[in-house]
């Protein structure tokens, strides 16, 4: 069994959560002046990354939290969880 660590609710079993995808995609300032091609990436191109990784997760069968995660793609090892709008901790200096 994989346990996840809510932020609100400390370790869960991972039926309780769902992946919603990779965090931290930045919309474009003004999509009304790119093209298709740079639209068509921003809504469906991402990272398939082997390793760490920067995920955001839903606690849906908890308290309904949204949050993200940096987890290992390979081990499953989580790095560390943190709000959906922070900044990740690895990141900061």
């Amino acid at each position: 069994m994989m346990t996840l660590p809510c932020p609100w609710c400390g370790p869960r079993d991972r039926e309780e959560f769902r992946w919603r995808g990779q965090a931290h995609i930045v919309r474009p300032a003004r999509p009304e002046l790119i093209d298709d091609e740079a639209w068509a990436r921003y809504l469906f191109a991402r990272d398939n990354t082997r390793g760490v990784a920067r995920e955001v997760w839903h606690h849906i069968y908890g308290c309904g939290g949204w949050f993200s995660m940096e987890r290992d793609t390979a081990s499953h090892a989580i790095k560390t969880v943190y709000g959906m709008h922070d900044t990740p901790p690895t990141a900061r200096s």
